[in-house]
């Protein structure tokens, strides 16, 4: 992924309003990311624990989304799978997390969610970077070129269904 701004950042977002793009909590270490292992930019709210935001590339330019789960978190025992990259977490390490649609849709309430990591850190699991609470990724056969195109592409079909 490309190296973003505050500024790229904030004009990205496809469903909330200017206003609310404006004031939200932008990570104050974007010039200390590693960008070449980033498929995908994702942070939680540090004074909202219940909002997390995504940034993506795609073909159309960048496209941020506004996402909010259930504070409430699964036991220590519950193993959930993360939807994008299909890594296994313990406890909250898996959240469903619902988007607001863009546009009218959005505006009526209407909403998409799919179940992703809680930490947004896809990416650096899938490279080995980040170590799950569980110990370890499973197994696969699939090359991690591969793992990425799988987890991206699962990215984009959830995307698209904020415009459908």
């Amino acid at each position: 992924m490309r190296t973003l701004t505050e500024q790229d950042i904030r004009t990205s977002f496809v469903n909330c309003s200017k206003g609310e793009a404006k004031r939200l909590a932008v990570p104050r270490d974007l010039a200390e990311r590693d960008w070449d292992h980033l498929d995908f930019l994702g942070w939680r709210d540090p004074g909202a624990p219940d909002r997390s935001y995504l940034v993506t590339e795609r073909a159309t330019g960048l496209v941020g989304v506004a996402l909010r789960f259930p504070a409430a978190q699964r036991g220590f025992l519950h193993r959930s799978m993360c939807s994008l990259c299909l890594t296994t977490h313990r406890g909250g390490g898996v959240s469903l997390m619902t988007a607001r649609k863009a546009g009218a849709a959005g505006r009526e309430g209407n909403s998409v969610g799919l179940y992703m990591c809680t930490d947004l850190a896809c990416s650096l699991y899938l490279r080995g970077r980040k170590v799950p609470d569980s110990g370890a990724r499973f197994e696969e056969s699939l090359t991690l070129e591969q793992q990425i195109a799988r987890t991206t592409g699962n990215l984009s079909a959830f995307l698209d269904k904020l415009y459908e």
